[in-house]
């Protein structure tokens, strides 16, 4: 049987997508603190525990019960907490929000780029098994990366999408109201879902050719 087909290693796989959504907070609560925001800091978000990231229903209850089910797998949602910011000068608020917005997926593919060297090695070693881990982080974080830049609010991907259209604050505001249920149907509509696969598919190949090169094979 397959390591991610028992129970075990779904509770790590479980543990990969909890690790990996705390960082990606983190990383826009730290580029906020670094950029002057007071906010995070003081909402206890600059820190790398993962309590204080968690969302219990996005980050803990419906990913276990979606890979604890009978028919779950390796695909699943999740979410942590959202950080908040205050983007005080109003000088550099539009720079500030776009840097800090950008900050969590690039997390994400720091990480991906991380477990690649170390999958890399690990197979070299001949631990296998760990460097299986390695691998599926990948994965879990270059979907991440992908996914939150898909430009439907609450995503990373429609702040940028604000921007590049001159969305006033209304709009946003209006469309941030349906944004989940038009999040629900992106993702499980056929077309756009497949879009989405292929695209992590492609963003996926480099890091999996680092680990490949690393390992020998």
């Amino acid at each position: 049987m397959d390591l991610f087909e028992t129970v075990q290693g779904k509770i790590v796989i479980w543990i990969i997508l909890a690790s990996s959504i705390a960082l990606h907070e983190w990383g826009h609560a730290y580029s906020a603190d670094k950029l002057g925001d007071p906010l995070p800091r003081s909402q206890g978000r600059v820190t790398l525990n993962p309590l204080a990231h968690i969302d219990i229903l996005g980050t803990v209850i419906i990913p276990l019960i979606m890979l604890l089910a009978p028919t779950g797998g390796f695909t699943m949602i999740g979410w942590g907490k959202p950080v908040q910011v205050s983007l005080p000068n109003p000088k550099t608020r539009k720079r500030d929000d776009m840097i800090i917005t950008a900050c969590g997926p690039l997390v994400n593919l720091a990480i991906a780029l991380g477990c690649a060297i170390l999958g890399g090695l690990l197979f070299r070693l001949g631990l296998n098994d760990y460097a299986k881990v390695c691998y599926v982080a990948i994965i879990m974080n270059v979907s991440l990366f992908v996914f939150n830049l898909i430009p439907i609010p609450p995503l990373d991907g429609s702040h940028f999408l604000k921007y590049a259209v001159n969305m006033s604050e209304e709009t946003y505001t209006t469309l941030s109201q349906w944004g989940f249920i038009i999040l629900l149907v992106f993702i499980n509509f056929g077309p756009t879902s497949a879009i989405m696969g292929k695209v992590i598919q492609v963003v996926c190949i480099p890091f999996k050719f680092l680990l490949e090169r690393i390992a020998g094979a």
